[in-house]
């Protein structure tokens, strides 16, 4: 017998046909649930002025910041949204609810820009509204049912203090004659291709010169991103805790590094909006990989751990931190002697951290360090100075990476920045940034020694610029050989 009905494409795992009985009577008899009336986003009496410092950067010209769109991981599953550090500094909105939605600095004359938040409201629940009536409970990407409620357009208004529109209606703003645009482009494929992006090369510079302003912007932060900041370290801290705690069962483990990885991700997901980044925890020679994050390794009690991560405030401020930890509890001679060079090299750097100075200065002084200890261990077959030139750098086979970035909304914050106000510039009061030498030992290296080949080491600390130098912000986590021992025996008992 043939099936008469017509074929349902295009569904979801979870759809099911809707009959109109189902579609009336999911229409009624909904409470009201508002949300309370002095409810506002953490940032909100620090966004106005951050939108004022960026309208003064463009005048006249309107200026298009999106929260960015969903990605797909697999099949109709996506990814955790996470609204673009731009738009979340601007408006104040760091939530999973933000998906699609636009900022847009519209052009009002001499008072400078109307800020307008273009977004998705809440879909009513009763009959009468055409495809949005059923969204509710229909869409599994919007609806309210399948991935929480989202504030109506007077809600959004009084979280934020922005005037707010529909996100139908910006497709009105982008037609007929407009002023010159600027558009935070690659972070909404769909309003790239409705703004004409990727466009002419003058709309490409323009573009650019958005996004470098925009990061050039956040290089400094004030009081209230340096507390958030530092809440990030303290929870970061506690993850250490746990994951020094959770040792002796990751010892056990055959993939004890995702174990200790999996701990972490515990405590940031439970402090805050999650990792920063996705946490390398790499034991024995992974540790020579700067950006391991397959973890997939066992524990080996004669080997080192490095733990490289970062908790991510609500608000989006991330940590970033390392510790290399001997598995057994203590250093063996080798390790530390390589885990003491590189203390010494961040001593340097850190204390090369002041208003005023190059941005590169920490680095160089660091990386004089590990020149000269790589030296004296005949590690460097030719002195220190010669391969501290520009034309050599033939220490960098062991360290390769640079000493430090910017921290903030991103692990590698304002990173759009152009180089004379960021790697060629000079470092400012409130400026947040890690310092994290490091020594990568490759287990195939020829010109090593046995007894050093697999070590990978690094220290990585968050430091806050003051008026006469640097603040440890992560101090609470010990960095020296004793410190470190202390702290695990206390930890473990």
């Amino acid at each position: 017998m043939t099936d008469a009905r017509p074929p349902r494409l295009n569904t979801g795992s979870h759809d099911l046909p809707v009959s109109p009985a189902l579609d009336a009577f999911m229409a009624t008899a909904w409470a009201a649930t508002p949300l309370p009336a002095d409810l506002r986003v953490p940032a909100h009496d620090h966004t106005p002025a951050r939108r004022a410092r960026l309208s003064d950067a463009f005048p006249g010209e309107r200026i298009i910041v999106p929260a960015g769109e969903l990605k797909v991981r697999s099949n109709d599953d996506d990814y955790r949204f996470r609204p673009h550090s731009g738009y979340a500094w601007l408006t104040g909105l760091t939530g999973e609810d933000q998906v699609g939605h636009v900022l847009v600095l519209e052009p009002a004359g001499p008072e400078g820009h109307e800020p307008v938040l273009y977004l998705r409201p809440r879909s009513p629940r009763s009959a009468g509204h055409g495809a949005d009536g059923s969204e509710f409970y229909r869409d599994r990407r919007y609806g309210e049912f399948w991935v929480g409620r989202r504030p109506d357009l007077a809600e959004a208004g009084r979280l934020t203090g922005l005037r707010t529109e529909h996100l139908d209606d910006l497709a009105k703003l982008l037609t007929g004659p407009s002023p010159a645009t600027r558009v935070l482009a690659g972070v909404d494929p769909a309003l790239d291709n409705a703004t004409g992006r990727p466009g002419s090369g003058a709309d490409r510079q323009a573009d650019a010169r958005l996004a470098a302003v925009l990061s050039e912007l956040r290089l400094v932060k004030d009081a209230w991103e340096v507390a958030q900041l530092q809440l990030a370290v303290d929870h970061t801290v506690s993850g250490f805790e746990d994951a020094v705690r959770a040792l002796p069962a990751a010892l056990r483990h055959p993939r004890g590094e995702r174990w200790i990885e999996g701990t972490f991700d515990l405590r940031a997901r439970a402090e805050g909006n999650g990792t920063g980044y996705d946490t390398i925890a790499a034991s024995g020679a992974h540790a020579c990989v700067l950006h391991w994050t397959r973890n997939d390794g066992r524990l080996d009690p004669a080997q080192l751990l490095l733990l490289d991560a970062g908790v991510e405030t609500d608000t989006l401020y991330t940590a970033d931190i390392t510790r290399t930890l001997p598995l057994s509890g203590t250093f063996s001679p080798v390790q530390r002697q390589a885990y003491e060079l590189v203390l010494a090299a961040q001593d340097a750097g850190i204390a090369a951290l002041r208003p005023g100075a190059a941005f590169r200065d920490f680095h160089r002084a660091a990386m004089q360090v590990i020149a000269e200890g790589l030296a004296d261990w005949g590690v460097l077959r030719i002195p220190a100075g010669q391969s501290l030139r520009e034309d050599s750098g033939l220490h960098r086979r062991y360290t390769l990476c640079g000493s430090g970035h910017m921290l903030g909304m991103d692990v590698h914050d304002c990173a759009q920045a152009r180089a004379d106000a960021y790697l060629d510039g000079v470092l400012e009061e409130g400026q947040v940034l890690t310092v994290e030498p490091g020594l990568y030992l490759q287990p195939d290296d020829e010109t090593l020694p046995l007894e050093l080949r697999g070590l990978g080491i690094r220290i990585e600390d968050d430091l806050v610029v003051t008026a006469d130098g640097a603040r440890l912000m992560s101090g609470a986590l010990p960095r020296s050989v004793a410190g470190i021992e202390e702290w695990m025996g206390t930890l473990l008992g």
